[in-house]
């Protein structure tokens, strides 16, 4: 081989492989299950919302599920590496994380000439908002922009570069749950900062408060 071809064999950078959308739509149809059909989630909580959740943070999720690093049982028999690759992680991922999900539906005139119902029916099927939680707001929303908003963003949308998930449009229940995996030692919050023992800080009534808070953030 002559060497200005091994060169530039040697200088050409490994070609990213694309997320095949249709592979990860197919798979969604198993997740569907639980998470519903468009990852909207279900059960006031018990299974969270998965839709438009950063791409990268959901195949970290899905990985730490797989190597038993993250312990859950609902997910085990589903992201044994047989039955999911690390390819098919990525194409559920980047599938999950282009869906939008509305918080109400757009006004129409179901009168008008052409009104689709079963259009119409589909588009509700993908309307998702938080039930509003009672509490402080304005003590929460102090406490969410000064501890909470540097990394899940002003608006509780998270930060696709950095993999960190939304808060604004997850169920109030399941952000719960989480916290107390997180003080228990069951889940790390941080994975950058292992030791972080930011929400042990919190008391009760603080956390209360700042579910409250994200609960009106899709309002």
């Amino acid at each position: 081989m002559p060497a200005l071809l091994c060169l530039c064999l040697l200088q050409s950078p490994v070609q990213a492989r694309e997320p095949d959308l249709l592979v990860g739509e197919e798979i969604n149809e198993t997740c569907a299950g639980c998470h519903g059909e468009y990852g909207e989630g279900g059960k006031q909580g018990a299974y969270p919302r998965i839709a438009g959740m950063p791409s990268a943070f959901l195949e970290r999720q899905l990985h730490l599920f797989r190597d038993r690093k993250r312990p859950n049982l609902a997910m085990v028999e589903y992201v044994d590496e047989r039955q999911m690759p690390d390819e098919d992680i990525q194409d559920i991922a980047a599938y999950l994380a282009g869906i939008e999900l509305p918080t109400r539906l757009a006004p129409v005139d179901e009168n008008a000439p052409g009104f689709d119902a079963l259009a119409r029916l589909e588009e509700a099927k993908r309307v998702l908002q938080i039930p509003r939680v009672e509490g402080d707001f304005d003590a929460g929303r102090k406490l969410y922009r000064r501890e909470c908003a540097s990394c899940h963003g002003a608006d509780g949308m998270g930060d696709t570069a950095d993999a960190v998930p939304m808060l604004a449009g997850q169920y109030t229940n399941y952000l719960k749950r989480q916290v107390t995996k997180y003080l228990d030692g069951v889940r790390i919050h941080d994975p950058s900062a292992p030791e972080d023992r930011l929400l042990a800080e919190f008391t009760e009534a603080e956390l209360h408060d700042i579910f409250a808070y994200l609960s009106i953030l899709d309002d």
